[in-house]
């Protein structure tokens, strides 16, 4: 009796396994197809509170391009919506950017806008911030990408 335990143990342990192996090729697949879109000189872009662009930029993601256009937006309490939504626009339309992070609490803002893009590339991630701990359940670029699996990929 204990040994029939143990084998379908084993048994599930083994679907299991089948399970975790498939889901990571299916990802490394989607991975090899972004990373082939992306060329090298490719930059990150990040709309923040002062202190979240602040960590970005000393770990060297600042930059300014030949048209002085500058891959950061630092959001305070006097920035408008409106500019908010400028500076994503404007970094999602640019060629030299592959991956936008913005926090989530300043996405909430613009959710529309975020809603509205729909390219692979440049990606958008939304992060915590300081003071506002990420919420999986407001992120709707997740809410997006839990759509590509259906149940049967886990079972």
């Amino acid at each position: 009796n204990k040994g029939m335990i143990i084998i379908k143990g084993v048994q599930k342990l083994l679907r299991l396994r089948y399970l975790i192996c498939n889901l990571y090729f299916k990802l490394q697949f989607y991975n090899i197809k972004i990373m082939a879109r992306l060329q090298k000189g490719k930059l990150l872009a990040v709309i923040g509170d002062q202190d979240t662009c602040t960590g970005f930029l000393l770990g060297g993601v600042g930059e300014v391009n030949a048209k002085r256009q500058k891959n950061f937006f630092v959001v305070n309490k006097d920035t408008t919506i409106h500019d908010i939504e400028e500076a994503f626009n404007s970094f999602v339309n640019r060629q030299d950017i592959a991956i936008v992070l913005i926090t989530q609490k300043i996405a909430e803002e613009i959710r529309h806008v975020i809603d509205n893009h729909t390219l692979p590339i440049p990606s958008v991630l939304e992060i915590p911030s300081k003071d506002f701990p990420y919420d999986s359940s407001k992120d709707s670029i997740l809410k997006r990408a839990k759509g590509m699996f259906s149940a049967e990929d886990f079972r």
